[in-house]
């Protein structure tokens, strides 16, 4: 059974359905316990080796904020009164798993944090997106990142001022194989759809 008790998405399934990403935000402050919140259940997403190769930069000076949105194509970081940026922390995974830490665990353990964030956001209530499109060595020097903090998503979040439609999603049959990738089993068409085939 789905419940919300004061606002707050208590059972996981609604939270995943109902949640869409949010360009537009009401001017509203965040409390720091609701900030607080977000971040520690980003922080409780699973990590390679446990090693949390991930770090979480908060941003509410309109400056930084001014900064970050040029370095991110002019998108709606403004807005939000809040901005969070989650990074890889290649170090972090790396000395324990080498390259593979660096190329590969440390992105994963940013994007489950990701994920976990955006969940969260949206079970207190809050809005948010993740924006992938920016400059990574802007971001770089705008944070202050040391050469192995690599940005993996600059997430902004507020009180959403829009209700977008729900999206899309590819049906299972054409995503899911079984026991091995079944290549010959779906085409994809000029219309972004796909056929299964029979």
């Amino acid at each position: 059974m789905f419940s919300v008790k004061e606002g707050v998405v208590t059972n996981i399934f609604e939270a995943i359905k109902n949640r869409r990403s949010i360009r537009a935000f009401k001017p509203d402050p965040i409390p720091d316990k609701v900030i607080n919140q977000i971040l520690e259940a980003a922080q409780l997403a699973p990590s390679a080796g446990n090693l949390q190769a991930r770090d979480f930069i908060v941003v509410k000076n309109p400056k930084v904020k001014s900064e970050l949105c040029k370095a991110a194509l002019d998108q709606f970081i403004m807005e939000a009164p809040v901005n969070i940026i989650i990074c890889a922390n290649e170090e972090r995974s790396s000395s324990k798993y080498g390259d593979r830490g660096k190329n590969l665990y440390s992105i994963l353990d940013a994007a489950a944090a990701a994920e976990n964030l955006l969940l969260a956001v949206h079970a207190l209530g809050l809005g948010s997106c993740w924006i992938g499109a920016f400059e990574d060595e802007s971001i770089k020097k705008i944070l202050n990142l040391p050469e192995w903090v690599k940005p993996i998503g600059i997430f902004p979040i507020g009180y959403p001022a829009e209700k977008p439609a729900p999206t899309d999603r590819w049906p299972l049959e054409t995503v899911v194989h079984n026991e091995r990738y079944e290549t010959k089993k779906f085409k994809q068409i000029s219309s972004g759809k796909a056929d299964v085939n029979p």
